[in-house]
């Protein structure tokens, strides 16, 4: 998918939503385990209670790998499933060197050899240029690496000071842009971070920016919004736990609908209003 496609979408369904997919067994409404395959159940109701105020998907792939082979089945009959013209997005975090990153990159991109055909894939960048790369040499294909995160430990590494007093986030995304363009290339910044969001737009003005932590983790889209929001909105914003888990009975779906159209509509207000 390209920039000018994913635009499209978000303009079409006045949406920036990302609908995490961290389909987690033990969480799941009980009554599908009755089911041959319940992660994909509970994934099938959630993309068809959702997919018209959605325009991405992202799948946690440390819940399908922690089961296994049945899990890498789960994903890939998800994948198949989600409707074309949602980008997705595997949160994979991978970050080897050389011929493994050519290889992570063929499990992810490479429908004839893996079964899988994402749109993206979640790169950490800390082993440098060799680590990225191989991900960008296939056409049409987004690396999303990780910059300003909002985990507790993200200030051990992110914030330290460089001899020029850059922070080491800085760096990164500055270095980045040598590998790839805003056509290929993204970043991941926590919404709990916000209020770097302007700092950050200086540094990749152009760029997409996926933000993960608005709903159960306490980020606020409309900080996000304000702060984060370009010319071709340049946001994905992902909600997990507070739309797939928003129940956990049989009316799931219906309840992560609900979610789901509730972000939409204050996307809309914010696109209306910074977009005009």
């Amino acid at each position: 998918m390209t920039k000018a496609q994913l635009f499209d979408q978000i303009k079409q369904k006045k949406s920036y939503l990302c609908v995490g997919l961290d389909t987690d067994i033990q969480k799941i409404p009980q009554h599908l385990l009755v089911e041959k395959d319940p992660i994909f159940e509970f994934n099938r109701q959630i993309i068809d209670a959702t997919h018209q105020f959605a325009v991405a998907y992202k799948p946690n792939i440390a819940f399908y790998e922690a089961m296994g082979a049945k899990g890498w089945e789960s994903l890939q009959k998800t994948m198949e499933y989600i409707p074309k013209e949602c980008f997705t997005i595997a949160d994979a975090k991978r970050g080897d060197i050389g011929n493994t990153s050519g290889l992570y990159a063929r499990a992810f991109f490479d429908k004839n050899s893996s079964g899988l055909d994402f749109d993206s894939v979640t790169v950490a960048p800390y082993m440098g240029a060799d680590s990225v790369t191989p991900f960008l040499d296939f056409p049409n294909k987004w690396v999303i690496l990780l910059a300003l995160t909002s985990n507790t430990g993200s200030k051990d590494f992110q914030n330290l000071r460089l001899e020029d007093n850059k922070q080491l986030f800085e760096e990164v995304i500055r270095k980045s842009q040598e590998w790839a363009t805003d056509e290929q290339l993204m970043y991941v910044v926590g919404a709990t971070k916000a209020d770097m969001l302007t700092h950050i737009r200086t540094l990749a003005p152009e760029h997409f920016l996926l933000v993960p932590g608005v709903g159960a983790q306490g980020g606020s889209l409309e900080e996000v919004s304000k702060y984060g929001m370009n010319a071709n909105c340049g946001l994905l914003v992902n909600s997990s736990r507070g739309i797939i888990y928003a129940s956990t009975d049989k009316d799931f779906a219906q309840k992560a609908g609900e979610e789901a159209q509730k972000v939409q509509v204050e996307m809309e207000k914010y696109l209306n209003l910074y977009l005009s």
